[in-house]
């Protein structure tokens, strides 16, 4: 292979690279929708949900991001009433990863007051996204500045 052609594979990669890399990142923190599936407090462990809604966070020991993204989640909670943050931690819980497909952590389910799975959240949740999704389980109309 002679300079130029190794020259344009190897811009080519590094082309491929970044987008993938934009892609992946544009798509974190952002709701995607529920399973629709239903989850139970007992398949999670000693857990309460919320009357109303509950934010279910799977963290690890080593996630860097997980305690930024309870103390978030937990506020987000407090502010609505009957609704619940649960922190679940993977470590020691791997049949929950298996369970729930959860790839990464911080991953975040919003669950109805059914438990049933509304909105998933991969990355670290960016709050207005929460607050909107939340907003529409609880029926109510959320107006304001997003953040």
């Amino acid at each position: 292979m002679d300079w130029l052609a190794a020259l344009v594979v190897g811009a080519v990669l590094v082309a491929a690279a970044t987008a993938t890399g934009l892609i992946w990142r544009s798509r974190q923190g952002r709701a995607h929708a529920g399973s629709g599936e239903r989850v139970r407090p007992a398949e999670l462990g000693p857990v309460a949900f919320g009357d109303a809604a509950t934010l279910v966070q799977f963290s690890t020991e080593f996630c860097a991001k997980c305690p930024a993204t309870a103390r978030l989640l937990h506020s987000i909670a407090h502010d609505a009433q009957g609704t619940r943050h649960v922190e679940i931690d993977l470590t020691r819980r791997a049949d929950l990863a298996r369970r729930f497909d959860v790839t990464q952590t911080p991953t975040t389910l919003l669950l109805d007051a059914d438990g049933l799975v509304r909105a998933r959240f991969s990355g670290a949740p960016h709050a207005h996204a929460v607050r909107a999704e939340l907003d529409e389980i609880l029926g109510r109309h959320h107006v304001g500045i997003q953040r």
